[in-house]
């Protein structure tokens, strides 16, 4: 192995298919070294990026699809997230808003598979941000969106994980009417779970893609289920109730906003589709698997999300009834069925989807914490692999670790504005992650003279007009994710994604200019190098 993991000069190039090279632009370094400090100097290089690529390409085609599915939940995130559609737009706007968010989250699937089919590699935006961005912006350009990549994917862990466990904690309810869940249950569970499956993350990481495997088909068995039971012992809501009844409980009297801030709930839903792309270097045929995987599972969820949406707004009660229950889906099942044994066993079954879901989102996450710790954003002891268990352990803790202390915002709040919170922030964050990868595509795109080659995943001359609907839609909904969910707006209610985001934001540009700025060079090319070769 050590033998072609030399170090490369700065200035050079390479070739990652044939038909594409990367540029690097960066200033060359003359350095005067004698024959023997190279030799070992080559030899530290490789040992020491030989421990940060060690990992098993354990999932084959089928399963990454499975992985991707499952971890998307797309129509189980209807059921256990509608509260905020239904608050702030009412039906009309769940109805509606699935539709739209569908096409768009497509078009941002299918331009960035282009580029997982060009690079697939754990870091994924921020690494085809660097190869395909101007020249004279791509390192910064590539540190920003590292960051809102990374901190986007760790506020969305902690909303899966969050929701997760308010399934968990609306089954005792459903079970012990005396029971109140206060924020620190929601805490102390929250942690509990996530530590045990940081474990089986480490320790039983090749069991995973089985799990993921079976979680998958379960998806798809529950989803017939719910709609069976939905379609034949639910109300029976007219087509206008469903398509044209909105609500004002939020305050706001504009339509057009709060049909908006009513989209939040598929917006949020839709995010971290790419999630499977951060466990290519695991994959066989990364190339071709991952964006057909990424691609085929967010239409399959789209299409099961927009069938259990219109479900449930035909089979639902009132939509005062829904938002003043402890769980919309669990009043709604309980009205459709009238029995407790019956919704206890559906709501069980949403719960082991999404307990499957949390469990692959701290394998994904933590690729992308082991992948921007080896590129020299975060501290390279993140990127440690162990070689035994072939997995990037010190990343899967830190992942843990962050988790639980944002779970400790639920001490003292209701879970549900908490989880608001990280709602809007997760998909800000990685909106704007998006968006400067499919601008950078599009400028590669235009910039080229023909020059630039996709990967053999692609939709040819259909891809420049899907890549600028994507980019159209991502920055739209930009606008809207830092708005109030609730008017008169108190410190109670407040979003605060929008202060939170611009933090983050402020805190990775002082970053860049403390340090990054004359020292980070950019991704690490060797690793690019081997991580191309095996793909």
């Amino acid at each position: 192995m050590t033998s072609n993991l030399h170090h490369r000069r700065p200035s050079q190039s390479i070739e990652l298919d044939k038909s594409y090279e990367l540029d690097d632009t960066r200033k060359d370094v003359k350095v005067k070294v004698s024959e023997e400090h190279d030799q070992k100097h080559t030899v530290s290089v490789a040992g020491t990026v030989e421990s940060q690529v060690r990992v098993r390409r354990l999932f084959n085609t089928t399963q990454l699809f499975m992985f991707s599915l499952t971890s998307m939940g797309l129509w189980e995130g209807m059921c256990t997230n509608m509260y905020f559609a239904l608050y702030e737009g009412g039906p009309y706007a769940f109805a509606w808003s699935i539709f739209i968010c569908f096409f768009g989250a497509i078009s941002q699937a299918a331009s960035i598979g282009e580029m997982a089919s060009i690079i697939p590699i754990a870091g994924a935006q921020y690494h085809w941000t660097w190869h395909l961005a101007p020249s004279r912006a791509k390192r910064s350009a590539t540190w920003m969106q590292a960051w809102f990549t990374w901190f986007g994917y760790v506020s969305l862990l902690a909303g899966i994980a969050n929701v997760t466990i308010i399934l968990l904690e609306s089954l005792i309810a459903l079970n012990n009417p005396n029971y109140v869940a206060q924020g620190w249950h929601t805490s102390l569970l929250v942690i509990a779970m996530c530590v045990l499956q940081a474990g089986m993350n480490m320790y039983a990481f090749w069991l995973i893609p089985w799990v993921e495997f079976v979680a998958g088909i379960m998806h798809v068995c529950l989803f017939v289920v719910f709609i069976v039971v939905l379609a034949v012992m639910g109300n029976r809501h007219s087509a206008n109730f469903v398509f044209t009844a909105r609500n004002t409980s939020s305050g706001w009297s504009n339509q057009f906003v709060s049909f908006h801030l009513g989209m939040l709930t598929c917006v949020w839903s839709f995010t971290g589709f790419d999630n499977a792309i951060h466990m290519s270097e695991e994959v066989r045929k990364a190339k071709s698997a991952v964006p057909r995987a990424m691609f085929w599972s967010i239409f399959m969820n789209g299409v099961l999300g927009y069938a259990m949406v219109i479900a449930i707004l035909v089979a639902m009660g009132t939509v005062e009834d829904a938002l003043n229950s402890t769980s919309p889906i669990v009043a709604i099942l309980m009205q459709a069925t009238g029995s407790t044994g019956a919704t206890t066993a559906m709501i069980t079954g949403l719960f082991i989807i999404s307990f499957a879901i949390n469990l692959a989102m701290i394998a994904s996450v933590s690729r992308l914490t082991w992948a921007w710790a080896r590129d020299g954003g975060l501290p390279r002891q993140f990127a440690y692999v162990d070689p035994k268990q072939r997995v990037p352990v010190r990343a899967v803790w830190a992942v843990t670790l962050l988790v639980c202390i944002l779970c400790l915002l639920n001490i003292g709040s209701s879970s549900y504005v908490a989880f608001g919170a990280i709602t809007s922030l997760s998909s800000l964050a990685l909106y704007a992650s998006y968006a400067i990868a499919i601008s950078s595509m599009l400028y590669a795109r235009y910039s080229s003279k023909g020059g630039f080659q996709l990967g053999e995943w692609n939709f040819g001359r259909f891809g420049p007009y899907i890549n600028v609907f994507a980019l159209v839609y991502t920055l739209w909904m930009c606008i809207f994710l830092p708005f109030p969910s609730t008017l008169p707006v108190t410190g109670a209610n407040m979003n605060y994604c929008g202060p939170v985001f611009l933090f983050v934001t402020l805190a990775a540009v002082a970053l860049w200019f403390v340090r990054a700025r004359k020292h980070w060079q950019g991704p690490n090319l060797t690793i690019i190098d081997f991580v191309m070769a095996q793909s």
